[in-house]
């Protein structure tokens, strides 16, 4: 028996890391039968249907400061955000109504922004600017733009259950892409793409549920996927996950069996309007926020600074290539191929 062989043998079965076999990348079993297009634009029709209450998230918390403006757009609006000295946020027209100049270059002063091309003081108590109804979810920061979303407004944004405490590690990133937020939305509810889009990353993936026809009852409008996430070589670690939307524009993956239960990924997509091409652009903000029982994750979550980078750059790679995804769908439904 070969060494291999042996230590596959005596690999513990509790442990979180299990090595795997695979076939190679071209033998994989194809998913294209079980990945309907009408069962997907299925699913997005009925996302598309919940209410969001006119809520958009624009930035992660910790990007919006109190001693900086962070200019944003949502909705085909220039935005501007930035704290007060008891941390509150406040998010508003990013224009000065003075001339127009760009908010997201004043300076705070006393929890206010001062424009540097008049020295007109701007904020909430002040006449001629008015704020907007805006929600930080400690990971994450909303808007609600009343005249776009065009629904009844809702006193609160849909924020999906997260894993809380100290145990839990976040990390944000933000890529922005030619689409709509649909085809972003699309990419997500199509998990059979992993594995083969994927490769680096997901392997031994199979969709052990999906839901089925245009009907579906809440509970049961959930994607089940079991996959093993790669880590080096032939180790990865095998969870079982559940794509659901909360809201129109929000995909929550949720590890519900295997190491790291309770973790979630949400995806965001978020309009922001057209750019110079005429084209719509879709901001994909993506929230990881990461959980474990086991005793050494305490230890990392003191780390979490030097973890989220890290983060950060795992989610935008698969981004990067999600994104090239979600613009050939739009082109494809725009007729621009």
């Amino acid at each position: 028996m070969d060494l291999r062989r042996q230590v596959l043998e005596r690999w513990p079965s509790n442990w979180p890391v299990q090595p795997f076999r695979e076939p190679a990348w071209a033998r994989q079993e194809p998913t294209y039968r079980e990945c309907a297009p009408a069962l997907i634009d299925a699913a997005v029709k009925r996302a598309d249907a919940r209410v969001a209450g006119n809520w958009f998230v624009v930035a992660a918390s910790r990007e919006i400061r109190a001693d900086k403006p962070l200019g944003l757009r949502a909705g085909g609006r220039e935005l501007v955000a930035w704290r007060g000295p008891d941390g509150a946020l406040t998010i508003g027209p990013g224009a000065c109504p003075h001339l127009g100049a760009p908010l997201a270059e004043a300076r705070v002063h006393c929890g206010e922004l001062v424009c540097r091309w008049h020295g007109l003081r701007v904020g909430s108590d002040r006449p001629g600017w008015t704020s907007l109804p805006s929600y930080d979810d400690g990971v994450l920061a909303w808007v609600r733009l009343d005249r776009f979303g065009g629904e009844a407004p809702t006193e609160r944004p849909v924020v999906p259950d997260r894993p809380l405490g100290d145990l839990a590690v976040d990390a944000v990133a933000t890529l922005t892409g030619i689409c709509e937020p649909m085809d972003v939305v699309a990419n997500r509810l199509d998990p059979w793409h992993g594995a083969w889009f994927h490769p680096y990353s997901f392997t031994r993936l199979r969709v052990v549920s999906a839901p089925q026809g245009n009907e579906v009852a809440d509970a049961d409008d959930k994607f089940v996927v079991e996959v093993t996430f790669r880590l080096a070589g032939k180790l990865g670690v095998p969870v079982i996950a559940e794509f659901t939307c909360p809201e129109p524009r929000t995909v929550l993956m949720t590890i519900v069996e295997g190491e790291g239960t309770g973790s979630v990924v949400e995806t965001h997509a978020t309009p922001l309007g057209t750019g110079p091409d005429g084209r719509p652009r879709t901001a994909v903000i993506e929230a990881t926020i990461a959980t474990s029982e086991r005793p050494g994750f305490a230890k990392a979550a003191r780390i979490a600074p030097a973890l989220r980078p890290l983060m950060r750059r795992a989610s935008a790679r698969l981004w990067r290539d999600d994104l090239a995804y979600a613009e050939r769908r739009y082109a494809l439904r725009a007729g621009h191929v």
